[in-house]
């Protein structure tokens, strides 16, 4: 596996990152690393990064981002291989994250040149009738983008798309575990006419993020991570914009009336899709008592139905886990709930980083396993009596992404949707669902900001008025 051709390094003096596959452990690159050390090195370059954005045409950014997605499609079994060798996901799942990226950045171009501004109606107010004017939307600076793992590709063209559309530079840290996905993403933007002075690619630890979001002069940091992370950034950023996505403890709700075949099949995809490592996936799945049997037994049956093992595999449905050490994670957290009561109905098998899809039933409401995120393939079922029992079961969590609810009564599930803490609501699909259009974020503890291309770019792009008094 090379590694990219054009993303600069900026000088090191760190050890190497070795970079290997979660399923065999094969090195696949070496990326050099950075330090607080190099702090104003890496912010002379995103300050001529950014000179070089803002001064580039509303068109001319289109005309990249757009380029950017053509040459991703044409490029697409590279980064479908690479996004299964570094991440681990599926052949099948790896090629949908492609897919989604390359729309991605075509959105970014889109935003770039609708997305310019309005017309301000002064004269329709008293004193200003001999006024006209309008907005426009203006580049913040500097960003800082923090990437995860579990989407290496797509959501760093969350993060890049936008920002390079509102004539931003940014400084892009990945995940230290999906580095050269990130960095392949970047070179492609450069390939397709990026002055590479616009995104500054850097690798490290805690320190270096530290050094980086505190910077008096970046204006923006959009992170997507962990809790105890984004507390961290909110505690030492200073003041300046934030964009942060925690995660979630998806709940789905699956009424008396549903169609239960069609509800399993989502739920199960949504539970499992890219082993579990996904925030929005299916965790907490809340089953009327009618149906609970037959919601279980069905359910049951298509997890232990999944085939685990070789992501590179194309008969594979579920791939390792990031890491073996994740992978250990998860298997702890199934044995609390069942030392806690809890019963396993399929899977909790572990071999490497696979983790084989695992149902639990009967675990509290007290148990980790409920109460916080997984992120990892392992659903729990639950049975309830009345929808405000459901409903407030579902809402217990002090934080959501995505919820979901299953039901043929659609003045129900306006209720339901209407009554749910969540960011998004899904109505009769898993709560993983989302294009990449769509306002996407949090609902109540750590809710700030949101993604989705346009949502995305109008935070990291200001108004700026200007009005004339003729």
């Amino acid at each position: 596996m090379s590694i990219v051709e054009h993303t600069p390094d900026i000088g090191s003096g760190y050890p190497d990152l070795v970079v290997t596959d979660p399923f065999d452990g094969e090195v696949i690159g070496v990326v050099a690393q950075n330090g607080p050390a190099q702090l104003e090195q890496i912010l002379e370059r995103a300050r001529t990064g950014f000179q070089l954005s803002r001064s580039l045409s509303r068109f001319s950014r289109h005309k990249i981002l757009e380029r950017a997605s053509t040459l991703l499609g044409e490029r697409a079994e590279t980064a479908t291989g690479l996004i299964v060798r570094e991440a681990g996901k599926t052949l099948r799942q790896a090629r949908k994250e492609v897919a989604r990226a390359v729309m991605t950045l075509s959105l970014s171009a889109d935003a770039a040149r609708s997305d310019a501004g309005e017309v301000v109606p002064f004269d329709a107010f008293e004193g200003s009738e001999n006024r006209r004017g309008w907005f426009t939307r203006e580049p913040l600076g500097i960003i800082v983008a923090i990437t995860p793992y579990n989407d290496a590709l797509n959501l760093v063209a969350h993060k890049l798309g936008p920002a390079v559309a509102g004539g931003n530079s940014v400084v892009l840290k990945p995940s230290q575990l999906t580095p050269l996905t990130a960095r392949f993403l970047v070179d492609l933007l450069i390939d397709a006419g990026l002055p590479d002075e616009i995104i500054t690619v850097v690798h490290g630890d805690r320190d270096l993020a530290q050094a980086l979001i505190s910077a008096r002069e970046v204006r923006m940091v959009s992170f997507t991570g962990g809790f105890a992370t984004g507390e961290a950034i909110a505690r030492n950023a200073g003041l300046k914009k934030l964009a942060m996505e925690l995660g979630g403890n998806a709940p789905v709700i699956v009424f008396s009336d549903a169609d239960i075949p069609a509800a399993v099949e989502a739920c199960v995809s949504g539970a499992f899709w890219a082993a579990g490592q996904n925030c929005v996936g299916a965790q907490r799945i809340l089953v009327q008592r009618e149906v609970y049997e037959e919601f279980r037994d069905r359910f049951a049956a298509q997890a232990i139905a999944l085939h685990a093992g070789d992501p590179r595999d194309e008969a594979t449905d579920v791939g390792p886990m990031i890491s073996v050490a994740s992978a250990q994670a998860a298997e702890r957290l199934v044995d609390h709930a069942v030392a806690a009561g809890g019963r396993v109905l399929a899977g909790h098998r572990r071999q490497g980083a696979v983790y084989w899809p695992t149902v639990v039933e009967g675990v509290p409401f007290s148990c980790e396993l409920w109460a916080d995120e997984a992120f990892a393939p392992v659903v729990v079922l639950s049975p309830f009596e009345t929808e405000e029992q459901a409903i407030a079961q579902a809402n217990e969590i002090d934080y959501a992404l995505h919820a979901a609810t299953f039901t043929r009564d659609i003045t129900r599930a306006l209720r339901v949707a209407g009554q749910l803490d969540a960011g998004g609501v899904m109505i009769n699909d898993s709560s993983d669902y989302r294009v990449d259009s769509m306002p996407f974020g949090g609902s109540k503890y750590g809710s700030m900001g949101r993604e989705g291309v346009r949502f995305a770019y109008e935070e990291m792009t200001q108004p700026k008025v200007v009005c004339i008094n003729a």
